[in-house]
């Protein structure tokens, strides 16, 4: 009976993680006999099929099993371990494998656990994982998403992501390289776009951005450079345009420009000097054109005050609510009064700085809410005129234009989705045409290049190739980009 008592004592040291019970590794050739004795008190008491023993290939000796072995499931002949062994436990060399008998790890182990060198696999039988181990936890790796895709560089300490690592895009570019406590960006760090150049260089926190840093713009150039507090710009710091020039230097909270602050046009010249609240205008403030003469001086926010056109015009005289026109007149460069608002609600017209047409229509709640609205290229050519409905833009008959002026789409959006368009390349060519938020077609920016090739369903871009604007191209797929 002495066999029994060494055998069911070793039921504390078994893996509960797996059914079959390692109890025979403690059997040996000479013990074989005692077995068949005790068979059905050892059954009862340990619950163990003998059958599955008579599954286990290897060679036995007294105190433990040593050499090539295999394990199966308790019942039935699914293999679940093949490899080496050392004193009863898995050493050296092994594979695992799941209940529908697929590999889910094949490397390295040492006195039971995983140590060395290995690969962990999904369900799907991608590569997840490939790197080291130390008792039993990753270290140092190479981790994959789901299709097989490498997703990060990265180093484990005591199963947890730390030291320097790198994340990559679904289609395998960088995306971040940097360094990692306890699983999350912490330290210096560097962001990429799909591309490879450089977002973002600076500090992380607890994953989030945090201190100094800057962003770009994806051809290169400096879009801000400052503070950060939990991943937003909080501080001081500086906005830039993307041809480099000074656009914002100032105070931020919550990622939005709060304080005292400059704005700048793109030639450098100052717009506005004053205080903000919530990334609005509020408070006391300057706004100049661009040959630096005085546009406006007061307050902003529930005051009264003058606005003025470029050539030094009077341009609108009353009250602003909220940073809304609420009561005053309007008028044209001529200085003719051609917009009349009380309480918020009136009818007129209201003009650029430069004197274009900016909306024709009426006005409810200070809003622009039924009328038509003009947009403008830098070279004064019309660009579109979109209607508007109650006080939704993009929400009826528009029209737009290439750069050079000719027709671009025309047609009827519905709650700022296409509806009823058609749209022309440059050459005048019919080249799309939407039904009711479904169609077929090209789609062109502004200066020609193709956009997009494809279908559209609700108003969105479904199946087809996308074009950025350098003309590399994406597949899309039931309105998303492809994994593959």
């Amino acid at each position: 009976m002495s066999e029994i008592k060494e055998i069911i004592n070793l039921r504390r040291e078994i893996n509960s993680i797996h059914v079959f019970r390692k109890i025979f590794s403690f059997l040996d050739e000479r013990r074989k006999l005692n077995i068949i004795i005790y068979s059905n008190q050892l059954q009862k008491e340990l619950e163990v099929d003998f059958q599955a023993y008579k599954n286990m290939s290897g060679r036995y000796k007294i105190g433990g099993k040593n050499g090539e072995g295999k394990e199966y499931i308790l019942n039935s002949d699914i293999l679940i371990f093949e490899g080496e062994y050392k004193n009863g436990k898995r050493n050296g060399k092994g594979k695992e494998y799941n209940n529908y008998r697929e590999l889910i790890y094949d490397g390295e182990y040492l006195n039971g656990k995983k140590n060395g060198k290995g690969k962990e696999y999904n369900l799907i039988g991608k590569l997840e994982f490939e790197g080291e181990f130390k008792n039993g936890k990753r270290g140092k790796a190479k981790e994959y998403n789901l299709i097989g895709e490498l997703e990060t560089e990265i180093e484990y300490i005591d199963g947890k992501i730390n030291g320097e690592g790198k994340e990559y895009y679904n289609s395998g570019e960088l995306e971040f390289e940097g360094e990692y406590i306890n699983g999350e960006r912490n330290g210096k760090g560097k962001e990429y776009y799909k591309i490879g150049d450089l977002k973002f260089e600076g500090e992380y926190l607890n994953g989030k951005r945090n201190r100094e840093g800057k962003e770009y713009y994806e051809n290169g150039v400096l879009e801000y450079k400052g503070e950060y507090l939990n991943g937003k710009r909080n501080g001081k710091g500086k906005e830039y345009y993307d041809n480099g020039e000074l656009e914002y230097e100032g105070e931020y909270l919550n990622g939005k420009k709060n304080g005292k602050g400059k704005e700048y046009y793109d030639n450098g010249e100052l717009e506005y000097e004053g205080e903000y609240l919530n990334g609005i205008r509020n408070g006391k403030g300057k706004e100049y054109y661009k040959v630096g003469d005085l546009k406006f001086k007061g307050e902003y926010l529930n005051v009264e005050g003058k606005k003025y056109n470029d050539d030094g015009k009077l341009k609108f005289d009353g009250e602003y609510k909220n940073g809304i026109i609420w009561n005053g007149k309007g008028y044209n460069k001529n200085g003719i009064m051609d917009f009349q608002i009380k309480d918020g609600n009136g009818e007129g017209k209201e003009y650029y700085n430069d004197g274009k047409l900016k909306f024709d229509g009426e006005y409810k709640y200070g809003l622009k809410w039924n009328g038509t609205f003009y947009e403008y290229y830098d070279s004064d050519l019309l660009k579109s005129e979109e209607e508007v409905v109650n006080g939704v833009g993009w929400n009826g008959k528009v029209k737009g234009y290439y750069d050079d002026g000719k027709l671009k789409i025309e047609g009827e959006y519905n709650d700022g989705i296409k509806w009823n368009i058609n749209g022309y390349n440059k050459n005048g060519i019919l080249d799309l045409q939407i039904k009711e938020g479904n169609g077929q077609g090209k789609e062109y920016y502004d200066n020609g290049k193709l956009k997009f090739d494809g279908e559209i369903k609700n108003g969105r871009r479904w199946n087809g190739i996308g074009y950025d604007k350098n003309g590399k191209s994406e597949d899309l797929k039931n309105g998303l980009i492809s994994l593959f």
